[in-house]
């Protein structure tokens, strides 16, 4: 398994081995040993999948505050998607920073996303299909959200605000500074 730090060290980057032969492959993706050993140690208690059906599609900016923070690791099974992940910890070194990465069902990777991000992403291909194991579960009301191109973290996506494709909710969330005081490090 690789394991790669970004520049917020937090974030993870995993990218199980994949076997290969005429019959197709396989794939270890989640073992919780190799997990632990990568930094990755809280228990998952819900797996959550979702398909956007065209490219363009951005979901997010979102989180759970506090007891119900998730944490996430997140994998693109089919087409691909560029995940972002914005420190949310009021106090870290990193806050109201971003870092992203491209998942695809090429390139096989996942991304942890602690407890305290906002997490969003942008579809780039069609038929996008996401699987993520979350650390909490869903907690309506604990969620929060963060409008996905705020001004205050200058995200570059890959997607202009004419093209994306965003759910009524996502398009009335509020800017970064209203997430001041969700998360404390």
């Amino acid at each position: 398994m690789k394991v790669e730090r970004l520049a917020i060290p937090d974030v993870i980057l995993v990218t199980p081995p994949r076997f290969s032969d005429n019959r197709g492959f396989f794939s270890e993706t989640y073992n919780v040993q190799r997990m632990t050993e990568a930094g990755i140690a809280l228990p998952f208690v819900q797996d959550n999948q979702s398909l956007s059906r065209q490219k363009g599609v951005v979901r997010g900016l979102h989180c759970q505050l506090d007891p119900h923070a998730q944490g996430k690791l997140v994998r693109c099974t089919k087409g691909a998607i560029w995940d972002v992940a914005i420190d949310a910890r009021s106090g870290s070194p990193t806050y109201g920073k971003w870092v992203a990465a491209e998942l695809s069902e090429e390139n096989w990777s996942q991304l942890w996303i602690p407890p305290g991000f906002l997490h969003g992403f942008c579809t780039l291909a069609e038929e996008s299909e996401v699987q993520y194991k979350c650390t909490g579960l869903y907690d309506k009301a604990s969620e929060r959200a963060v409008i996905w191109n705020s001004r205050e973290l200058a995200i570059d996506w890959p997607v202009s605000s004419t093209d994306a494709v965003l759910s009524e909710k996502d398009l009335e969330a509020p800017e970064f500074s209203a997430a001041k005081d969700w998360f404390h490090s």
